[in-house]
């Protein structure tokens, strides 16, 4: 099963490392850091997107 493609723009579902894939799903190696709620930044060539490779781990606040 192939991760799904999210295009420039698109909210941020998930805060982490999102890497730039082609428009048939070939790697390109380049990653963008995003927060969930924000928009993807522009890809650098038309017809590429995003998908989460790296998915930010964090505990919340210590108490």
């Amino acid at each position: 099963m192939t991760k799904p493609t999210l295009n420039p723009g698109d909210r941020t579902p998930r805060s982490g490392q999102y890497e730039i894939v082609g428009p048939r799903g070939g790697r390109t190696g380049d990653e963008r850091t995003s927060t969930r709620g924000n928009p993807l930044p522009p890809t650098p060539k038309p017809g590429q997107g995003y998908t989460l490779v790296d998915p930010t781990k964090h505990g919340g606040p210590k108490r």
